[in-house]
């Protein structure tokens, strides 16, 4: 397969769908002044090229009650565990994003919970993974940017 090259109108229709992945073909359209048809097959051909992958929902997880986030550095007894532990750090659905890591930690994992008694239970369950040595705990006081839509506007104003 050819690699796919974007023009401007792809920039600007990729740009309003980074803002909101549910605003209408439609109105896409009007503001572009190109027809919803265009706009549904240049989006169908950039999720055909693996550009647009599906979409994403924002949750307000301090209103869900989940307001608790801290991070937890991961030590294992040895390297070759990574996927094995990985595999049953994905079983708990509190940890939201786990990284293999260089440096202090074999793999680094973010977790939201209710509240200090719920991360260490998160943190107990971590624990408790077979291969896992030790874990180091690092509370999150406030999340002051979580904005994937920055980099994402950056990156297409930038190609």
């Amino acid at each position: 397969m050819s690699k796919f090259r974007l023009d401007e109108v792809d920039h600007q229709i990729l740009d309003m769908l980074i803002d909101n992945t549910r605003v209408p073909f439609t109105d896409i359209a009007k503001k572009l002044l190109i027809s919803a048809g265009t706009v549904h097959v240049r989006v169908k051909k950039m999720e055909d090229a693996g550009i647009i992958m599906g979409s994403s929902l924002v949750l307000d997880y301090d209103k869900l009650g989940y307001s608790f986030i801290a991070y937890i550095g991961v030590f294992l007894n040895n390297t070759s565990q990574t996927k094995f532990v990985l595999e049953r750090i994905n079983e708990i659905p509190f940890i939201t994003v786990a990284s293999v890591t260089t440096g202090k930690f074999n793999i680094f994992c973010k977790i939201r919970a209710k509240d200090t008694k719920h991360a260490k239970e998160v943190i107990f369950m971590i624990d408790d993974i077979e291969g896992v040595y030790r874990t180091e705990t690092m509370i999150s006081l406030e999340e002051s940017i979580n904005d994937k839509k920055r980099l994402m506007h950056t990156v297409f104003k930038n190609m």
